[in-house]
C-alpha cells in the first residue's frame, strides 16, 4: 500500500495510535512525526519508507480483537457455591468451566476436569476447596494472536473494561470465528 505523507496523521488516528506509538514503532522521534503530520518538515526517504512500513503492519493488524471473540455473558460461581452447584452450571449451559467470582472480583477457576479429580482424590464439596488459580484477563483491544496464545496455556480468557468482566473466550469460540465452514 503506497501513502502520502499528508495521510499520516488520518491513518494513524485511524489506527488509534498518538504520535510517540507510533515514532516507537517507526523507529523515529515523536517531534519528526508531529513535523511531518503539520506539514512543517520533508523527512529523509529512510526515515519516511519506516514510518510507512510501521503505518502498514499496524492497518493489517486491524485484526481481530477480544471484544469480537468473546461470549458477553460471563457464567460464572461463587466460592462457597457447591460443586453440585458448580457442575449444574456447566450442565445447563454446556460449558466446561467456570471463572469463580466472589463480589465482582475474579477468585479463581473450576473446570470437570478439576471438579472430576476432586471427586476421586477428596471429600470436597464447595468450590473454594477444588479451585485452580485465575485465568488471564485481557482487555478487549487485545488482539487475537495474544488471545490464542493464552488459550495454549489456560482454558479460558476473560474479557475485562474498566475492572469489571464483560466476557470470557475458549478455544472453541477461537474456532468458531476462524472456522466458518
Amino acid at each position: 500500500m503506497t501513502y502520502e505523507l499528508e495521510e499520516v496523521k488520518k491513518i494513524r488516528k485511524k489506527i488509534g495510535l498518538t504520535q510517540t506509538q507510533l515514532a516507537n514503532r517507526a523507529g523515529v522521534s515523536q517531534s519528526l512525526i508531529a513535523k511531518i503530520e503539520a506539514g512543517r518538515i520533508d523527512p529523509t526517504y529512510t526515515k519516511t519508507q519506516k514510518i510507512f512500513a510501521a503505518l502498514s503492519d499496524l492497518e493489517k493488524k486491524e485484526e481481530i480483537q477480544a471484544g469480537q471473540l468473546m461470549t458477553s455473558k460471563v457464567i460464572g460461581v461463587s466460592p462457597v457455591d457447591s460443586i453440585k452447584d458448580a457442575i449444574a452450571k456447566m450442565k445447563k449451559y454446556e460449558i466446561s468451566q467456570l471463572p469463580v467470582v466472589d463480589n465482582h472480583k475474579l477468585m479463581g477457576l473450576v473446570s470437570e476436569s478439576i471438579i472430576l479429580d476432586a471427586m476421586l482424590n477428596s471429600k470436597a464439596v464447595i468450590v473454594r476447596e477444588v479451585m485452580q488459580d485465575s485465568p488471564p484477563i485481557v482487555s478487549k483491544t487485545t488482539s487475537i494472536q495474544v488471545v490464542s496464545s493464552l488459550l495454549k496455556h489456560f482454558p479460558m480468557v476473560l474479557v475485562s473494561e474498566e475492572g469489571r468482566l464483560i466476557g470470557t473466550i475458549t478455544k472453541s469460540d477461537l474456532l468458531g470465528k476462524l472456522y466458518k465452514g
